[in-house]
């Protein structure tokens, strides 16, 4: 008699797509409770939560309010959006708020005349990094297969990870859940698929704190109804071009063949277009990605100018400087090529860098060769954002030291 012997299940590739939940507003909140459920915008500049402590302080003058009175403040003292004047842009905003149609990289203005009611606070970098750090880590105790897509969104490989495979990974993705909640606080969605691409899009399906799961028989139903522009990769030219020839979903896109869009579209960018449409995407969930750049930004509240704001800029300069060496020093970089960015009062943006014979990390030396690219740019005009990058990375220790003694250039601020 003979035994049948039947054959492991084989494994069906599971990639996830996790995104945590209104980030900075929720980290946010961890130090401020008593403003959950309300409309809170993150943004702007930290003068104005200064301006609360001091209005704190007047007002209870027994009081020390240090870190641990936090969630104690009364919400009467918090800052409101419609009081706000500036140039700045939300960094993102809770649910309550984007009900209103307040949403990421909004002017803060605009969002004031959409919800004045909401609370503005400032970002606090350091908390959102140590956060970060934080969930990313436990995410590696329980799949060690996750791809860094910045500081609030990873790609795990779910695929060979025990609960991976149950329920189309539900199971996994419910621990996981679980698990940053207990770490640090706060929720995350995830969209579990059979790749990167669909995974991200249905990480938005459940928002907040959801678990979206999509096969590829859910193809037609789930992803062919929703708009071309949720591709990742479909920018708004490439949109707004699919609209003039009528197509308007991923389902449209999915129907015209091949040949027509590498017509329309370019050879490489239109076959990209037919292959994703029908749901495609190869791409490995990489563990190890090496950043192209590192840089620091800020937008003034008012716009400057490089002779009568001279002392304001060149402190301000300074600083981005040192927060670029401090990044790169932080993580392992060093880097050779050092450029500047500015957006003038007209909103024009230019660049300038140049590339030097060394490597390096040092501060001095970045506000050095930063401020010759200054040499480079108009500064007879009112500046509304200033920049700093170093790019051509390699990790410390790959490259050789190099002693550097350039002259001293010309300050300019």
């Amino acid at each position: 008699m003979l035994t049948a012997v039947t054959s492991p299940t084989a494994r069906i590739r599971r990639i996830a797509h996790l995104d945590m939940d209104a980030f900075f507003a929720s980290v946010e909140l961890l130090r401020y409770p008593q403003l959950k459920g309300l409309p809170v915008v993150i943004g702007g500049g930290r003068r104005r939560e200064d301006d609360m402590f001091a209005r704190l302080r007047e007002t209870y003058p027994e009081r020390e309010w240090t870190g641990e009175d936090l969630a104690h403040i009364p919400i009467e003292f918090f800052p409101l959006l419609e009081h706000y004047v500036g140039r700045g842009v939300a960094t993102t905003a809770t649910y309550a708020a984007r009900q209103f149609g307040v949403g990421s990289a909004m002017g803060l203005m605009k969002a004031a005349k959409l919800c004045p009611q909401a609370i503005l606070l400032p970002v606090d970098f350091d908390e959102v990094r140590r956060i970060s750090r934080l969930f990313k880590h436990t995410i590696r105790e329980i799949a060690p297969v996750m791809e860094d897509r910045g500081v609030d969104e990873v790609y795990i490989d779910f695929t060979d990870v025990p609960g991976g495979q149950r329920e189309g990974g539900r199971v996994l993705a419910r621990l996981i859940q679980k698990s940053i909640f207990q770490a640090t606080g706060l929720t995350c969605s995830l969209g579990v698929a059979p790749n990167k691409l669909i995974a991200k899009m249905a990480s938005e399906f459940q928002k907040p704190n959801g678990i979206s799961i999509v096969h590829m028989d859910d193809l037609q139903t789930l992803i062919w109804p929703l708009p071309c522009r949720k591709i990742n990769g479909v920018g708004p030219k490439a949109d707004a071009k699919l609209h003039g020839h009528g197509i308007h979903t991923i389902g449209d896109l999915a129907q015209r063949e091949r040949p027509w869009l590498v017509e329309h579209f370019g050879k490489s960018y239109g076959a990209w277009l037919h292959e994703v449409s029908w749901g495609r995407d190869e791409r490995a969930v990489q563990t190890e990605s090496e950043p192209v750049s590192m840089s620091r930004e800020t937008t003034f509240d008012r716009d400057l100018h490089a002779v009568r704001d001279r002392a304001e800029l060149g402190a301000i300069f300074t600083q981005l400087c040192e927060q670029v060496a401090d990044d790169l020093q932080r993580k392992g970089y060093v880097g050779k090529t050092i450029g500047v960015k500015l957006r003038y009062d007209n909103f024009q943006i230019v660049t300038r860098d140049s590339t030097i014979a060394h490597f390096t990390s040092d501060a001095t030396s970045i506000r050095r060769h930063a401020g010759l690219c200054l040499k480079r740019v108009d500064l007879t005009r009112r500046i509304r954002l200033l920049g700093v990058r170093v790019g051509s990375l390699a990790k410390l220790g790959e490259v050789p030291p190099e002693p550097e003694r350039p002259p001293e250039p010309a300050q300019l601020f």
